[in-house]
């Protein structure tokens, strides 16, 4: 690889970073393990340079890189132990300052606790901006497998969450 290649490579990387990070925190539910997960991500994608179509959708093959990477480590620590009473995990909770947090926390407990390729298919679509068609190449199915997958998450979140409506959680300016 050229340097300017070399150059353009990583400054397409680097601005990905976010994204990544955002989808490894789906994956990985615990930010030191994201963390690890994007920095594989990208040594992965950086030692595979030559393998990337210059002119493709860098995301989506950073995507399906990451996605590769964590379902072949969940393979493998599938078989390990940790944290079984939860002890270390209680120390690491901090209680939330505002009602905000609360509901985010809810949301995010209730997002954990989807199947993992409903989960997967909503951050794809709704946090990570893919594309229906993008998400598909992406997770490997057909379109509206992934269409499928994002309505019941959705509608499974929405019960579990007992909103009614998309205004429920706006402020009531009835009574100011």
């Amino acid at each position: 690889m050229n340097n300017s290649k070399a150059h353009g490579l990583k400054e397409q990387l680097l601005s990905e970073i976010p994204s990544l990070r955002a989808f490894a925190l789906s994956l990985a539910g615990i930010s030191d393990r994201a963390d690890d997960l994007v920095q594989d991500t990208l040594v992965k994608a950086w030692a595979n340079a030559d393998s990337f179509t210059y002119g493709a959708n860098m995301r989506a093959w950073l995507f399906t890189i990451m996605r590769n990477t964590f379902f072949s480590q969940y393979r493998k620590a599938r078989r390990e132990v940790q944290d079984v009473d939860g002890e270390a995990a209680a120390r690491l909770v901090a209680m939330p300052d505002q009602m905000s947090h609360l509901d985010f926390t809810d949301f995010k407990a209730e997002l954990d606790l989807l199947p993992a390729d409903q989960r997967e298919a909503l951050v794809l679509i709704g946090a990570s901006g893919f594309s229906y068609e993008e998400a598909a190449e992406i997770c490997g199915v057909a379109v509206g497998t992934i269409k499928s997958r994002v309505n019941r998450a959705r509608r499974r979140l929405i019960e579990r969450l007992a909103l009614q409506d998309e205004d429920e959680s706006a402020p009531d300016v009835s009574k100011a």
